[in-house]
């Protein structure tokens, strides 16, 4: 469904504005949440107002993309933005950290259908040479909201009470809203299921969530035979999943796709961000206090300049391949150089100057954003149109899954090599940065030394994941971005040269 130009730049601000939003309330909240758990007095249940949101938002992903593409993604897109901005309202009146929790959980329902609608109407309303700068624009607003999120997040709690990290989003929420009202067009609705996927939903739901506990309770040594009675259950549940989505007419996956070399490819280096880099990011900060002997502040520019890495990158290659085209190029240049700089890391002496970290974790930062968005609007434009929704929903999913298995893996792995490495007398449940800087010199070494080497065989384990993302981004098909609106196309059908 082509808009005019005016039209078309309306909807982009409209869908930016609210993706947004959804991206924002998964980082302002980080900063409040020591806040919020002293005040509602469960500290144990802490972890679980991210832990909700995040499992939330993925869990429904393959579901949602259903949906958009039986209901049509107009309606499901403003249907997310209204329970969105309710279950916003009941995070900021709960008066206990389980409401809280449900109502956190509800809100990351919510925003899956607000990102996952966003690209999936982006996609239906331009042609797939337009595509990746428009996809660009709104894929930019998950780098602003890491940059953004923990600072207002700390301010609005610090001034105004942790309430309104959650009330914020109303008055924001109702403009958007608006604009979403007058901008998002009436796209065509697919036709009816006749039998709907409630077996693969039920398996999948069963499955991710599982895999998610038992990883979690794996990392962090504390489930024992839990954390194994939930992994064998999350292999039974997914194993059942693949084997419904091969035999079901309408699956929620759509599993025959990966026959096409193009999403199958796709698909691989989507994951790939979520295991390589989306992994990394929260732990950097803590290695760098305790390697580089730096305040929380400063250890905080490392991340940022990875974000604002990805950030140029991405608005630059939407861009240029919106322009020219091409595609296959930019994941090619983007994984090498993302494999090349967290080898850099591994190798990377402690002692250097912050600047030479930040610069080379920059370069991961740019290398990944060469291909972030674009990735995404190279598979949809691979798929059959009346599929947008599911196609767009699974490239997302295997990114979400990847970040969070890799982040539980990632901390467990930190844990346990620290705890084992520190000297008699050192405690790792009780180790802080503040303790560390303040001790002799010789224990700052020691402790800086065990953090390089525990980080070491980190960052070598993600520069061989890149290094897997160089083979994917080869695999991907030659060809040229069509300047036509998408036909319906058959599933094994790939890109075709302008």
């Amino acid at each position: 469904m082509p808009l005019s130009t005016v039209k078309l730049r309306f909807l982009v601000a409209s869908l930016l504005t609210v993706s947004f939003l959804g991206a924002l309330d998964h980082t302002v909240v980080s900063t409040s949440l020591a806040t919020i758990a002293g005040e509602l007095g469960a500290l144990e249940l802490m972890s679980w107002v991210v832990v909700g949101y995040t499992l939330a938002s993925t869990v429904l992903l393959p579901v949602l993309g259903k949906l958009g593409d039986v209901l049509g993604p107009r309606r499901v897109f403003l249907a997310s933005l209204l329970v969105f901005l309710g279950a916003s309202l009941a995070c900021g009146f709960a008066q206990d950290m389980t409401w809280l929790v449900v109502s956190r959980v509800v809100q990351g329902m919510s925003s899956a259908g607000l990102q996952l609608m966003s690209q999936t109407i982006i996609a239906r309303v331009t042609t797939p040479r337009e595509r990746p700068r428009y996809m660009a624009i709104i894929g930019a607003a998950f780098p602003i909201a890491i940059l953004v999120g923990p600072v207002l997040g700390g301010a609005i709690t610090d001034y105004w009470g942790w309430s309104w990290v959650f009330w914020i989003n109303l008055p924001v929420g109702i403009v958007a809203l608006a604009l979403a009202l007058v901008a998002v067009p009436k796209l065509e609705r697919g036709q009816l299921p006749r039998h709907y996927d409630v077996a693969g939903a039920a398996a999948f739901t069963l499955g991710l969530v599982s895999l998610v506990l038992g990883v979690t309770w794996a990392a962090e040594r504390s489930g024992g035979v839990q954390a194994v009675a939930a992994l064998v259950v999350a292999g039974v549940a997914l194993l059942a999943f693949f084997i419904i989505e091969r035999r079901v007419p309408e699956p929620i996956v759509p599993l025959r796709f990966f026959a096409n070399r193009t999403i199958a490819a796709g698909t691989a280096l989507s994951a790939i961000i979520g295991v390589g880099l989306f992994s990394i990011t929260a732990y950097l900060p803590t290695y760098f206090q305790m390697a580089y002997q730096v305040s929380a502040t400063v250890s905080g520019l490392v991340p940022i300049a990875t974000v604002l890495g990805m950030l140029a990158s991405n608005l630059l290659t939407g861009w240029l391949a919106s322009r020219t085209g091409q595609y296959r190029i930019f994941p090619i240049i983007g994984t090498c150089m993302a494999s090349a700089g967290l080898f850099v890391m591994a190798g990377l002496p402690v002692g250097v100057p912050l600047w030479v970290p930040m610069a080379v974790m920059a370069t991961v930062g740019l290398g990944t954003g060469s291909f972030m968005s674009l990735i995404v609007a190279v598979v949809q434009s691979a798929a059959p149109a009346n599929q947008t929704g599911s196609i767009t929903a699974t490239i997302n999913l295997v990114r979400q899954i990847g970040s969070t298995v890799a982040t539980a893996v990632i901390g467990g792995t930190i844990g346990f090599g620290v705890a084992a490495l520190l000297p008699p007398g050192m405690d790792a449940a009780t180790l802080t940065p503040q303790s560390v800087h303040q001790a002799a010199p010789a224990i700052q070494e020691s402790v800086a030394a065990i953090y390089a080497s525990v980080f070491s065989p980190i960052f070598c384990a993600l520069a061989v994941t890149y290094a897997l993302g160089i083979l994917a981004a080869v695999l991907l098909p030659q060809g040229r971005l069509s300047d036509e609106p998408d036909a319906v196309r058959s599933p094994n059908t790939e890109p075709v040269p302008a």
